[in-house]
């Protein structure tokens, strides 16, 4: 999977590790740092939309810079002749003001396309953890959930709204989706973090979630217990699904339908699992999916003295 530049930015600003070590010289504390100016485009509708303080903290430690931050909304941008021609389908967008220094510390980045320039500006497109998608259309009510099946966090996530469900505090006037997180190329086929065994396993999620979907979540809460075993099969009969017919698909219907979910994480720019989008509009982890109402649940308060499930993501 291709991984934004700044993911590994930002774990380097939360352990404490250069993430540039070994290739770039370690600036002298005394010395004294240039200032950087960066406008952050924000949305002015959702706050996921608006500046993403870590990842600031991040591009300034690794550039070296004191950052100058300037906060316009879209529609302001677009009044600037200069900031009037980008692509703000998604929200927030970093620019830093191009100078030689940062440049040059950003040049094999854009060698490799994970980040553009125009006369003034690097370009940083898609770079938080959170955003909004500013030219998808609305789907009322509608939580899709990104997961890779084999990723232990995206079924923690599965696991939680499957005991929702059980707990009857799912909210019955919304809806979520399962969507798989993976990458197809016509002549290498499907690639998916956790081998062939993982989208195999995506494949067979949707053909039970297309003909048994009131089972789908059934199934989920049967093979999550064991979710890298071979035994899918058992998971299937033990949730009442015909793995004959299951099987006799795979290899046409549930192809087409997994590489229509290659598209569409693409389509979002998706890589982590799990990640929400919510309405087809705001892109959110976990915790800010929680903070929705009525998915509380996503983030359960643990009893005093009990050890939290671990979080994160593949």
């Amino acid at each position: 999977m291709v991984r934004k530049l700044f993911t590994c930015l930002l774990a380097t600003l939360l352990t404490g590790i250069c993430w540039a070590a070994g290739t770039q010289k370690m600036v002298s504390k005394t010395q004294p740092k240039t200032k950087a100016e960066i406008i952050v485009i924000e949305s002015d509708e959702h706050a996921a939309g608006k500046e993403d303080l870590q990842l600031t903290q991040a591009i300034s430690q690794f550039l070296e810079v004191v950052p100058s931050v300037t906060h316009l909304t879209a529609a302001k941008a677009a009044e600037d002749p200069k900031l009037a021609n980008l692509d703000y389908s998604f929200l927030p967008l970093y620019l830093i003001k191009k100078t030689k220094a940062i440049r040059s510390k950003l040049e094999k980045h854009l060698q490799y396309g994970y980040v553009q320039e125009n006369d003034d500006f690097i370009i940083m497109p898609h770079q938080t953890r959170q955003g909004v998608y500013t030219n998808k259309p609305v789907q009322k009510n509608v939580m899709d959930l990104f997961v890779m099946s084999q990723c232990p966090y995206g079924v923690r996530a599965e696991n939680l709204i499957i005991q929702a469900q059980k707990d009857g505090t799912f909210p019955t006037d919304k809806t979520v989706r399962v969507r798989y997180i993976v990458d197809y190329n016509p002549a290498q086929g499907f690639n998916s973090m956790h081998g062939s065994g993982e989208w195999e396993e995506n494949v067979r999620q949707l053909l039970i979630a297309k003909y048994y979907p009131k089972k789908f979540w059934k199934y989920l809460e049967i093979r999550n217990k064991d979710y890298r075993s071979s035994r899918w099969d058992k998971a299937m009969e033990q949730a009442g699904i015909d793995v004959k017919k299951i099987m006799k698909k795979f290899d046409t219907e549930g192809l087409e339908l997994l590489k229509e979910e290659a598209k569409y994480t693409k389509e979002y720019g998706i890589s982590g699992s799990p990640s929400v989008v919510w309405e087809g509009r705001v892109l959110m982890g976990l915790d800010g999916a929680a903070a929705l109402e009525g998915f509380g649940f996503l983030a359960p308060k643990m009893p005093s003295g009990a050890v939290a499930a671990p979080s994160g993501s593949c």
